[in-house]
């Protein structure tokens, strides 16, 4: 019999950790974060972090537990989110995965295989001399023609994404649209899919109102310590709430500016959130506002109810 998985999905802001909270104490749950950037240490504000005052006693996983200079893929996130379902099984609670990281939660649930051959050094060494020699755009025009539908889903800037892909071509011989086409449509858990959405000039409000707070608790001091710890490159800086604050840092433009960037920023994260899980996963949704969000939780759990009754 397939273990049981409750995975609470939607964009930021809409009251997804809220409804967590109750599932796990209704059900006997622990949470899972679900997303890609609550992994780093030091990096509380910009993404969110539950506070550990928050969490009612409730065991949550994935969170700190790499540095913000460490590398955390898709496939190390499957891992570690596989490894947490089968332990929190094992003890008979249920595991509840609470994110708006899309693919990596898809990826997940629906255990894609991700090319396991290490990377080739030497191909990394070259392709990386050819961006420095010709740029961003000669590597992406060659990845377009060798693989234009993953091209499609890369900003030519990111180069290193465009890297990656050209080595899995060179050193497997398949493309990563070859590798996405072979995955697997089934879940080896029993899956429940839960959805939160909301009036979007109300979501789009609470984003706004979401920044303005993480200003207010020290978002700035927050990105500023870690830009002066030399993290101004790695992988983590590159996420919503962290990378507005650089340019300010190096007097490019003002605090105003960077804290509007942050809200259009986070208004446009949110609706490519919502058109990754309506377009990609079968979702159970449920509209809220923030007057009804309690009744709903209520709906929610007698749902719940019926898909856990056999647990």
């Amino acid at each position: 019999m397939k273990n049981k998985v409750v995975a609470i999905v939607g964009p930021t802001a809409v009251g997804k950790t809220k409804l967590s909270l109750e599932v796990a104490k209704q059900f006997d749950g622990e949470i899972i974060s679900g997303d890609s950037m609550q992994v780093y240490k030091g990096m509380d504000i910009g993404t969110a972090k539950i506070k550990k005052q928050e969490m009612q006693g409730i065991p949550h996983h994935l969170i700190d537990i790499r540095n913000p200079d460490e590398s955390f893929s898709v496939a190390d996130f499957k891992e570690c989110v596989q490894t947490y379902i089968d332990e929190i099984s094992n003890n008979n609670k249920l595991p509840i995965i609470v994110g708006g990281s899309g693919l990596y939660i898809q990826a997940t649930l629906f255990d894609y295989n991700f090319a396991t051959k290490k990377r080739d050094e030497t191909i990394t060494k070259r392709l990386e001399e050819e961006l420095k020699r010709n740029g961003n755009e000669a590597l992406y025009h060659r990845l377009k023609k060798i693989d234009p539908i993953q091209a499609e889903k890369i900003h030519p800037n990111n180069y290193r994404r465009v890297i990656r892909a050209l080595e899995i071509v060179e050193t497997t011989g398949l493309t990563m649209s070859e590798y996405h086409a072979n995955q697997s449509n089934e879940s080896p858990y029993d899956v429940q899919l839960i959805g939160l959405e909301m009036d979007r000039k109300t979501l789009y409000d609470r984003i706004n109102k979401r920044v303005d707070q993480m200003v207010e608790e020290g978002i700035v001091e927050e990105v500023r310590h870690l830009y002066e710890q030399g993290y101004e490159n790695c992988q983590s800086m590159k996420a919503i709430g962290y990378k507005e604050f650089l340019p300010y840092f190096k007097g490019e433009i003002n605090l105003d500016q960077a804290i509007q960037i942050l809200k259009q920023n986070s208004r446009r994260y949110a609706k490519r959130q919502y058109t990754w899980f309506k377009n990609k996963m079968d979702v159970h949704w449920y509209t809220i506002t923030p007057e009804t969000i309690d009744d709903k939780i209520q709906i929610i759990s007698q749902d719940l109810a019926g898909f856990l009754k056999e647990r």
